[in-house]
């Protein structure tokens, strides 16, 4: 799909922190542009219910602009470079659920992901498996999720996999400010509205203000549908 003289806009409804986008999601947009598997750079807060303007680059890349405001940039890539873990049973991650750090409020309650406060949300609430050093938690994709091919659309299944890896690098302490900053995903089979799927997240690195994180989506008997791998980063201090 070329960019070339294309606009997108992220509906309200399609939010991660209160007033922009879920990072995810929006970087699911954009992968569109180049195919997957893509990586999304965010560069802005994401806006919302706003026309972006998408821009092609010489290099094959792509840019989402807010006027004159870079909000992300993506590009195809070769492999996520990625080792996913073994996938937990729908009945592991259901227990992972009631162990989820989520909080009922603050800036992210009501992402239309992972949001406590927010009862139309998608309801994946990744906790930690206990003895797996990941979390895990199930999802059942609305009918309204379905796009034209009769599959989930793939940004919302980039959206998905985006909130997991908070939690997988805040499995225990403090639940510190983190902002996603790069994200490089793939899609690599059809995921079905109204079946429950499981959900991981698991630590990479942590490297000072960075943390770096897995996730993937499975279907129920275990078949790997989506993964991804997550770039974090803590706002400075002062």
């Amino acid at each position: 799909m070329s960019g070339v003289g294309s606009t997108v806009s992220i509906a309200a409804r399609f939010n991660g922190p209160r007033r922009s986008g879920n990072g995810g999601y929006a970087a699911g947009v954009l992968a569109a542009f180049v195919g997957e598997p893509a990586e999304v750079s965010l560069r802005s807060p994401v806006p919302l219910d706003t026309e972006l303007e998408v821009v092609d680059r010489e290099d094959g890349s792509v840019r989402m602009l807010a006027g004159e405001t870079l909000v992300c940039e993506g590009r195809r890539v070769e492999e996520l470079g990625l080792d996913v873990p073994e996938p937990v049973s729908v009945d592991e991650a259901r227990k992972a659920s009631s162990r989820y750090r989520g909080l009922v409020d603050g800036e992210f309650c009501r992402c239309f992901v992972c949001g406590r406060a927010r009862e139309d949300s998608f309801g994946v609430f990744a906790g930690e498996v206990e003895d797996r050093g990941l979390v895990a938690g199930t999802w059942t994709p609305p009918d309204w999720a379905e796009g034209e091919d009769g599959h989930v659309r793939p940004e919302l299944i980039w959206a998905v996999l985006d909130c997991p890896t908070y939690f997988a690098s805040h499995m225990r302490g403090e639940l510190s400010m983190a902002m996603l900053a790069r994200m490089t995903a793939e899609v690599v089979a059809p995921v079905a509205a109204g079946v429950e799927h499981v959900v991981i997240g698991w630590p990479i690195e942590v490297d000072g203000r960075k943390h770096h994180a897995g996730s993937a989506l499975f279907a129920a008997g275990g078949e790997l549908l989506a993964s991804a791998r997550a770039l974090m980063i803590e706002p400075r201090q002062g």
